[in-house]
């Protein structure tokens, strides 16, 4: 590579961006540095393969060694949830933005329109793939999907499924599966797989087909989204974000205790 080469110019900006937070990297990226980074990748047909970090995933992985491995090795890690950007901004780590998997898939999916890209799709119940492909023919005419296949498979279907992937000339990959089992697919077959620019999306497909009401932008911006989930699914949902919420407190505020004792150690 050299300094005009725009793939050693993406590498540069992915390694002046990447930090730490409670063990877990994370990119310091906008929107529109992310959708740049995979409009890049995908013009260039260079291997890219993104993440988001949560509350429930950071607390996740420190418990899951796999799913840590399966993230830290990714191209690109993005802040997903309110709270790790709140908790990171308290404990000094500067990041620009929330940016979250959904809204980087609808914004995705809007660059493969205009660009010409071919997504392929992966994941969710077949009816939720289905209602997703009626509001693409609606919002994006011109659009055309590599290929679709639903989340309902089993381990020895999955060298199958990637010959499909492969074969359709997708451009990008999103998988709609849940934590840690889309990670461990991506991580797991990102050699083979073809698609330039691969993402895990977890429920987003839901959302988009509407199966799943997102939370209005305002309880979004105080940071109630978890809760406004757990009243759409309470026996479902409450025990998971109560574990995962009280970790992640006890986590952030050890960390911010410990921060405290070293400045005085350094005073």
């Amino acid at each position: 590579m050299n300094a005009h080469d725009p793939a050693w110019a993406q590498h540069r900006l992915l390694a002046s961006r990447r930090r730490e937070f409670l063990g877990a990297p994370i990119h310091a990226l906008t929107m529109a540095e992310t959708l740049a980074v995979a409009d890049e990748a995908m013009t260039l047909r260079r291997p890219l393969h993104h993440v988001v970090v949560n509350v429930a995933k950071l607390v996740n992985m420190r418990n899951n060694t796999e799913l840590r491995e399966d993230v830290a090795t990714a191209d690109v890690i993005n802040v997903d949830g309110i709270g790790v950007l709140w908790g990171a901004r308290l404990c000094g780590v500067a990041l620009p933005e929330r940016v979250a998997g959904v809204d980087i898939m609808i914004n995705l999916l809007s660059l493969c329109a205009n660009r010409g890209f071919r997504p392929f799709l992966l994941g969710a119940e077949q009816s939720v793939l289905d209602a997703v492909k009626m509001r693409l023919a609606r919002d994006h005419p011109g659009l055309v999907v590599a290929g679709m296949r639903n989340g309902y498979f089993k381990p020895e279907d999955e060298a199958g499924i990637v010959e499909a992937i492969n074969a359709s000339g997708a451009d990008c990959l999103l998988v709609a599966m849940p934590t840690p089992r889309k990670e461990r697919f991506l991580k797991r077959y990102r050699d083979e797989l073809t698609p330039s620019f691969v993402m895990g999306v977890g429920g987003s497909f839901d959302v988009y087909g509407g199966k799943v009401a997102r939370a209005p932008k305002l309880i979004q911006a105080a940071g109630l989204e978890w809760l406004f989930r757990v009243a759409q699914e309470p026996r479902r949902l409450w025990r998971r974000y109560y574990d995962t919420n009280t970790a992640y407190a006890a986590l952030l505020c050890r960390e911010l205790w410990g921060r405290r004792g070293r400045r005085k150690v350094d005073l």
